[in-house]
């Protein structure tokens, strides 16, 4: 009898952290994705976070309009501002004021990999540092967090600039958090967790992690965004990641890596997961439901899990 208690206990008490975890966390949309927002608005849980993404075949007004409708639907919108992508200051402000009118509390800035003509800001830092965001109301902003580093930017100026960002959001009130990328490494995410408590950055982490995506998709999305330290792991060869323990491949071993890398610490930053849908808004918050409702069970190994069919 206590041997079976004590198998079943550990199993229930992870199954139930698992769910409220997902429950904490958010996930995000394109304005492509516009469609499919209503069903979206059925599936997920009422003022369930959602970022919309300024891709780069949209425009600031694309993800305003959307942003709009995500509220307006009872969820919660978390709109992107890529700061290499701002044309006027002024003009984002307005932006910002509609947002903040309509109930828009919280804004991810992202400095961006390609900058237009004559940009109105270089960096996240310089628009946080202009005001314009807490001008136009809105109070809380997420910045980027790259646990596996960055494919361009040397560490230590990554590491400079969450510092400087930390700094800002102390002396000018903003509640500010990290919103990472997400990874294949499962031993990344606490390594620079450590990193950011060994530089004094108390910012709460939002840890990124793949939504329910087929591994050859994900392999193209992670070569497209960056994500390099897990796949130079592997040398170009797929098949290594069977061969390396703490390489993950699928949503829910990320996710399981991700709480666990939580679990570790007793004062842990992360708070919550976010969830990169890649293409497929629907199953991603198909699958988050589920969990959620604690549909799906765990693998005898507790490494995984698996939905339940209906």
């Amino acid at each position: 009898m206590n041997a079976v208690t004590q198998t079943v206990a550990p199993a229930s008490a992870l199954k139930s952290a698992l769910r409220d975890f997902v429950a904490s966390g958010s996930t995000e949309v394109t304005p492509d994705d516009a469609q499919f927002l209503d069903e979206m608005a059925r599936i997920l849980p009422a003022g369930f976070p959602v970022y919309v993404a300024n891709t780069p075949k949209t425009s600031p007004d694309d993800v305003v309009r959307v942003a709009l409708r995500v509220q307006e639907l009872g969820l919660t919108a978390s709109p992107h501002v890529i700061a290499r992508r701002v044309v006027d200051a002024g003009r984002l402000r307005d932006r910002l004021r509609v947002l903040a009118a309509s109930g828009v509390q919280q804004v991810l800035l992202v400095a961006g990999d390609v900058a237009i003509p004559d940009p109105a800001f270089t960096s996240t830092i310089e628009l946080l540092e202009s005001g314009v965001v807490a001008d136009a109301g809105i109070r809380r902003v997420g910045v980027a967090g790259h646990p596996e580093g960055h494919p361009v930017v040397p560490a230590e100026v990554i590491w400079q600039a969450l510092e400087r960002k930390h700094a800002i959001a102390r002396a000018t009130g903003l509640t500010m958090h990290v919103a990472t990328q997400f990874g294949f490494d499962s031993r990344a995410l606490t390594v620079w967790e450590q990193g950011l408590a060994a530089r004094g950055i108390a910012l709460p982490i939002h840890a990124g992690v793949a939504g329910p995506t087929p591994f050859t998709r994900l392999l193209r999305y992670a070569v497209h965004c960056g994500v390099g330290a897990s796949l130079k792991a592997v040398s170009g060869n797929p098949m290594s990641f069977s061969r390396l323990p703490y390489l993950v491949t699928r949503a829910d071993e990320m996710l399981l890596g991700v709480l666990r890398a939580k679990q570790a610490t007793p004062d842990s930053r992360i708070f919550a997961p976010h969830f990169f849908a890649f293409g497929g808004v629907l199953e991603t918050a198909r699958w988050l439901r589920a969990v959620i409702e604690g549909s799906f069970e765990l693998d005898p190994a507790a490494r995984g899990f698996t939905i339940k069919t209906q």
